[in-house]
């Protein structure tokens, strides 16, 4: 698999953040945005549990490079 087409999923049960590393520019939106979701020091660096699906929703949507995307979870 290419670097580019790695890619990591977190889940908060209700939605799932899709990280696309090889896409990623790190401009720091996300860790400035939702500093208790984005730890980078931390491992898994990405806790959306930290957080409501709304504010993921709106965080995501900002992400300048599209390395950040969701889906839903079927419920």
């Amino acid at each position: 698999m290419a670097s580019n087409d790695i890619r990591k999923e977190y889940t908060n049960g209700e939605l799932t953040v899709v990280w696309k590393p090889g896409k990623c520019i790190h401009s720091g939106i996300c860790v400035k945005t939702l500093p208790k979701v984005y730890r980078p020091n931390d491992k898994p660096w990405i806790q959306p549990e930290n957080s409501n699906t709304r504010e993921l929703q709106d965080q995501i949507s900002k992400c300048p490079s599209a390395a950040l995307t969701y889906y839903m979870n079927a419920q």
